[in-house]
Order: C-alpha cells, then structure tokens, then sequence
C-alpha cells in the first residue's frame, strides 16, 4: 500500500543498502556494474552520470532521513566526482574513466554536465559544503558557456573535451544523431531548479534564474507544445525529428516542469505549468496505465507500436507524476493511478533477495535476467527519489479525503 511508513522502509531496507555495499574502497566512488544475480564486476568502467546520481541520491537521503551513514557515502560520491569525472584542463566532467578512474571517454554531453550540477546542488543542500556549491557554479559556467544556444534557446547535446563541435551528439545507441533533445534539456531544468535553490541570496541566483527561466519557457513552447506527449529529438530550430513517444518522461517531466515553476516563485509560469501538468497526466493516465496486464507502459515507437518491456524508472516516475497530479486537482483517479503503479513495483519490480529494483519486465512480468541490477543507467537516482517524494508530500495528500 503506496503510504508514508512503505516508502521509508523501502528506501531504507531496500535501494539505499544495496548501493552502500558498492563502494570501492580501493579505488574510490562506486563499483560501475552489478548483473541481475547479484555479481559485482569490479573491473567495471564508472560511468560520471552514474556516480552523480549516487550522489544526488545519499545528498537526498540524508537530508530527509538524516541517518549518518549516507554522509559517508555521499563523500564518497563527491571525492569520486572531483577527483575522477573533472576535467583540470577545460572544465566540465568526463563521460566515462575506467575502475580505477582513468578517463576513457572523454567527451563533455551536457546531459552529464547537468547531472553533476544537479548533485552537487543537492550535496550543498544537504550538508552546506561551499565546496560543492563552487563546483556546482563552475559547471553552470561551462554549461552556459558551452552548451547554451543564444540564438535559438535552450542546449545542445554534445562538445569535444576541448569544446569543440563533433559530429556525433548521442548519449546512447537509443537516440538519434541530432544538436537537441528533450532528454538533456528536461535533465538541465531539472539541475538548474536545485542550484537556483542552492544558491538562494548569493551573487548568482539572478544568473541562474534568467537561466532557468528561459529554459522553462522554451520547455512548454517547443517540447511539450499542445499535444501534451513530449517531443524528443530536434534539429537546431527546433524542429521534432522524432514520433517516438516516452510515457516515462512525460510524466517525469510534468513534475519536473511545475517544481521549476516554484522555484521560479514566477505566478504566471507556476499557473502554466499547473496546468500543463494536468493535462500531461491526463494524457498519460488513458494511454500508459496498462489496466491489463498492471504498471505503467514506458513508450510508444515511431510507428506507434507499444514499446514491448516495463521499465523500471517509469513506474517511479509515474507514482510521483501522478501523486502532482491528485495534490493539484484532488481527482481521486490520480491518487488510485499512483497506488496502483507502486502495488505493481511492490508485486514484481522489488528484488527481496537481492535488493534494488529489477531493471525491465517481460509482457508477462517476468524479469530480463540479462539486465544489470546496477551499470551506467541503472541507478538509485528515480526509485529512490520516488520513496522521498511520497515521505514529503503524503502528508499533505488528505488522507480523509484519499479514504472515502
């Protein structure tokens, strides 16, 4: 049952433990892949977006539950981070380093830019480390520097390690090949809303406000439009070149988009993205709820076929989409949405042997044995952030209300 206790304990006795038993003690940050049975390759390659969002999620973890555990492994994280990921030379984080943090890739995808930020705002936060805040800023730098499109708005996907132009801008053999995505300028927002909290009354909030300002107006403009399913991919005006659709995003980012908005503390954008966040859920709650088969559909291809597998971050995302939803219009179906998808995570996501989440579900729920429980998207990042957004907002979801 989706409740206050249900989530503590699940990020307590489930996803946190599992990620403390990753450090690398020798080496340093966290062991870069564990397959589904548990095995831990420790010759793995560290993946920078991996150690960010384990960062981010000890940072969190210790700021809402306060156990004295997570600041080691947040330090961790951190040290991993500067010593390893930061680029001494040009500025910015290195994509990938080996298991002993040698760089092995070495290109600047702001998508990863954006991630350190994020986490380093949220380290700040948590323990009030001006170290991280500085590091934090020095990213938002480069970011703006580098990655920013003073022309057209919003940023670019890739650079060389020196900033210059390459011709291959994907974060994975997923995407397309094109200069902008939905994904890294959602995950942009999403950093630039941590900072501008992190930096609140410092000499930079009014540089990251207009920042983030610009890039929330150009979110609902050119990503979400009218049709309320996200576009992905774009040429540099802006153009979609992509029909796929990804449910998990578009109610990630309907979050996403309204905690920028009050962040903001901007009436006009908070009653926008209000809105716009509304009619995302509603779009997503009649096409991505599966009342068949359970859990939340990750997406549709180019020609509108179902994506075939459940992903384990959609079901997250979903639960916090849809909780938004019911606090900002009390529609009980939000509420029974959000209930539904965690009972479904409960019942076949939840690894009780091993710990964390299963990675992706067969039509018959059966778990793809040959994904890894952890690796350079498989993270502690969403699951965990869900079971924090439900200890922070259950209170408030009129529970009288939610009973009837």
């Amino acid at each position: 049952m989706l409740n206050k206790q249900e989530a503590i304990q699940m990020a307590k006795e489930n996803i946190l433990p599992f990620w403390q038993e990753l450090s690398d003690n020798e080496y340093g940050g966290f062991y870069g892949e564990v397959d589904f049975f548990g095995n831990v390759n420790k010759t793995a390659d560290k993946g920078c977006v991996l150690n960010s969002r384990i960062l981010w999620t000890f940072s969190a973890a210790h700021r809402l539950l306060g156990e004295d555990s997570y600041k080691s492994c947040a330090a961790n994280a951190k040290n991993f981070l500067l010593s390893a990921f930061f680029d001494k030379d040009y500025g910015g984080l290195y994509w990938l380093v080996d298991h002993k943090g040698k760089p092995v890739q070495t290109r600047k995808q702001l998508y990863n830019i954006a991630f350190g930020i994020y986490a380093l705002g949220e380290h700040f936060l948590a323990f009030g480390d001006k170290t991280s805040l500085d590091m934090a800023m020095s990213l938002f730098d480069v970011l703006e520097k580098h990655g920013f499109d003073p022309v057209k708005g919003g940023y670019i996907e890739a650079k060389g390690r020196n900033w210059r132009n390459i011709d291959d801008y994907r974060l994975s053999s997923k995407d397309l090949n094109c200069p902008k995505s939905m994904n890294t300028n959602l995950h942009v927002l999403e950093a630039l809303t941590t900072l501008l909290r992190a930096a609140s009354g410092t000499v930079n909030e009014e540089r990251i406000k207009k920042a983030l300002n610009a890039l929330l107006r150009i979110t609902l403009e050119k990503i979400v439009g009218g049709g309320w399913n996200f576009k992905l991919f774009f040429d540099m005006n802006w153009k979609s070149l992509s029909g796929e659709i990804s449910y998990g995003h578009d109610i990630e980012g309907s979050w996403l988009l309204y905690e920028a908005a009050l962040a903001l503390n901007d009436n006009e954008l908070i009653s926008k993205t209000k809105n716009a966040a509304i009619s995302i859920s509603e779009v997503v709650y009649s096409s991505a709820v599966d009342r068949g088969n359970g859990g939340f559909l990750s997406g549709r291809n180019e020609d509108g076929r179902l994506l075939s597998k459940r992903e384990w971050w959609p079901q997250a995302e979903a639960v916090v989409g849809f909780l938004n939803a019911y606090e900002l219009t009390e529609n009980k179906i939000f509420f029974k949405a959000a209930c539904g998808v965690w009972d479904f995570i409960n019942k076949y996501f939840v690894d009780r042997i091993k710990g964390e989440w299963h990675n992706e579900l067969y039509n018959n729920n059966l778990p793809d044995t040959n994904m890894p429980k952890a690796g350079f998207w498989k993270c502690p990042y969403h699951n965990a952030r869900a079971c924090f957004e439900i200890i922070k907002r259950y209170d408030n979801l009129i529970p009288c209300k939610i009973q009837e």
